[in-house]
């Protein structure tokens, strides 16, 4: 009896405990079952992803496991203030850990072999905040900007900021144009980060731009089709343009004005948590979800 018991606990131990335990520790998520089975999911995925490479040609139905994972995943950072306000704490701190979160995400959303990420950090409509709220987040902004030059540049991570510029203070537009020159170079890892942006700005800017190409001969109205137009939109500067995944937090079901053209055909996402509270496991949690669309309805384009 001590003998069956001694090889249970021993396979227990070897297949179930210590890799459970290192996978844990690994993605710093709490030790259970389920996030054990999370992991194995998306590695069993990316796992037939690299089979695939090494067989050469694909096939559809070897063509269809390959995008399960997102390429692009765009993410609306929602609920800071109140996940401040239910600790009872000031706004700004709301916004740092947003900020920490922020940057925690992405790693592991590259990490896990997404291309392109695009966060909506401050929209049009966040300029009506109070005064010192919104300079909290600029002041967030050139912060993180600083700090976090030295990972960009060692992992090799693009960085584009898209939006308006013109309200942005110069030293916040040179720390931008820092950024942005000096990882122009980079590809295969994209930061996307939206500041001052909005859908319908974005949207309009476009059609000026293609309105001003036919006045001045360069096209013909004719010419203008969705190709022309996305040509315009401020996610050109991508190469996967158009979102896979979208994520908004807080349980708000709706993108407002984030991406209004390039999520015609992106799967959304609606977790009931608040930005902060949006760790690997959530992640991991919407991963598994986008896999299972992929795997029932395909790709839609």
């Amino acid at each position: 009896m001590l003998s069956l018991f001694s090889v249970v606990f021993t396979f227990l131990a070897l297949f179930l405990l210590i890799p459970g335990l290192f996978i844990s520790r690994r993605l710093r998520l709490p030790f259970c079952l389920e996030n054990i089975i999370r992991f194995f999911k998306i590695t069993a995925s990316k796992y037939d992803d690299e089979r695939n490479d090494e067989r050469g040609p694909l096939g559809e139905k070897e063509k269809r496991a390959r995008n399960r994972m997102p390429k692009h995943v765009a993410v609306i950072l929602d609920g800071n203030r109140r996940w401040a306000e239910k600790r009872g704490l000031g706004t700004s701190g709301g916004h740092e850990a947003g900020v920490k979160r922020l940057m925690e995400n992405a790693k592991d959303c590259f990490a896990m072999g997404t291309n392109t990420i695009s966060l909506f950090a401050f929209s049009t409509e966040n300029w009506e905040r109070p005064e010192d709220e919104v300079n909290c987040l600029m002041a967030l902004f050139k912060k993180h900007f600083k700090s976090e030059m030295p990972y960009f540049q060692r992992d090799k991570i693009k960085i584009s900021v898209i939006g308006n510029r013109a309200k942005i203070s110069q030293s916040l537009l040179g720390l931008i144009e820092e950024v942005e020159e000096a990882t122009k170079s980079y590809e295969g890892k994209q930061l996307i980060i939206a500041i001052d942006y909005s859908g319908r700005f974005d949207i309009l800017q476009a059609c000026k731009n293609l309105a001003t190409k036919v006045k001045d001969g360069l096209i013909q109205v004719e010419d203008i089709d969705e190709k022309a137009m996305e040509n315009e939109l401020m996610t050109k500067c991508s190469e996967f343009p158009n979102p896979d995944l979208l994520i908004r937090t807080s349980g708000e079901q709706k993108i407002s004005n984030f991406f209004l053209w390039q999520s015609a055909y992106t799967e959304l996402y609606f977790p009931n948590v608040l930005w902060p509270d949006f760790g690997e496991a959530e992640y991991l949690d919407a991963l598994t979800w986008y896999q299972q669309r992929q795997r029932r309805f395909g790709r839609r384009v």
